[in-house]
């Protein structure tokens, strides 16, 4: 299995496939990060067609294991971004 690419990686590989430099590519990544997350935390999801679909997602209430003691606690409800 090979490693994720990083984003250094992933901001070279945009500026070859547009033509451009790598500053305007990392531009162009961090604004669709920062749209992105202002939409997901807002409540809102953003569907990236080819790519997939990003959202937040309620989680109920918990019963969950520490690994370190094997002790069974509770989780409070929480939201995770999928």
């Amino acid at each position: 299995m090979s490693k994720p690419m990083t984003k250094t990686q992933l901001v070279a590989a945009v500026a070859e496939a547009m033509g451009s430099d790598k500053k305007t590519a990392g531009a162009a990544l961090d604004a669709i990060a920062s749209v992105v997350a202002a939409e997901v935390a807002a409540g809102g999801s953003v569907a990236l067609p080819g790519l997939g679909k990003v959202a937040c997602k309620a989680r109920p209430e918990r019963q969950v294991r520490n690994p370190a003691t094997g002790e069974t606690m509770t989780k409070a409800a929480d939201k995770q971004v999928k």
